[in-house]
């Protein structure tokens, strides 16, 4: 059950609806597709809390899950924000540099989990790393090639959740289907 969801009505309108979840408005699918990212986002933060307890505590099972959830989170938030990118129309113009901003950051370490390439080359990440570097101190994981600039996994869900968070019914022009 999405935790995130408060003041629960038993029969909402349309608008209450739209209120509550303004991606709707786009695309009923895509809004369910956002829920299960932002449910997983906060499942791997949750992992990563209980897995760095201390400096000297450290929940090994727990990191392992978490980045394992990272990996289909940063698949699926740059599919559901690419597809908010290529139907630029359907949004406001403030609101989509909001997301075109985010999949940058989100392809640049989504080549390396996907493909096991560096982002815009044909060149092989080294098959003889870890997935992510752990930052103990800041209970976190850092995704991306490790050779690149490293990506807080913390900082990439917040950062999904706040623009996420920002959209409201006015910033959707168009269903999703009419941006064909």
């Amino acid at each position: 059950m999405n935790k995130r969801i408060k003041n629960c009505l038993i029969n909402p309108s349309e608008e209450d609806l739209l209120v509550r979840d303004p991606l709707m408005a786009f695309s009923f699918y895509l809004s369910g597709r956002n829920n299960i990212l932002l449910n997983t986002g906060d499942e791997i933060i949750e992992l990563l809390n209980e897995g760095f307890t201390g400096k000297s505590i450290i929940k090994g099972d727990k990191i392992q899950q978490a980045e394992t959830l990272m990996w289909f989170w940063i698949l699926g938030a740059y599919e559901v924000i690419r597809t908010m990118c290529q139907a630029r129309q359907c949004f406001s113009a403030d609101f989509y540099r909001k997301i075109s901003s985010l999949k940058k950051d989100l392809g640049e370490v989504r080549m390396p989990a996907s493909k096991m390439e560096k982002q815009g080359k044909q060149v092989p990440v080294s098959s003889n790393r870890s997935p992510s570097g752990w930052e103990v101190e800041h209970k976190d994981l850092l995704v991306n090639d490790p050779s690149d600039k490293a990506f807080s996994a913390r900082a990439l869900i917040g950062g999904y959740d706040l623009i996420i968070s920002s959209l409201t019914v006015k910033d959707v022009l168009k269903k999703h289907s009419e941006s064909y």
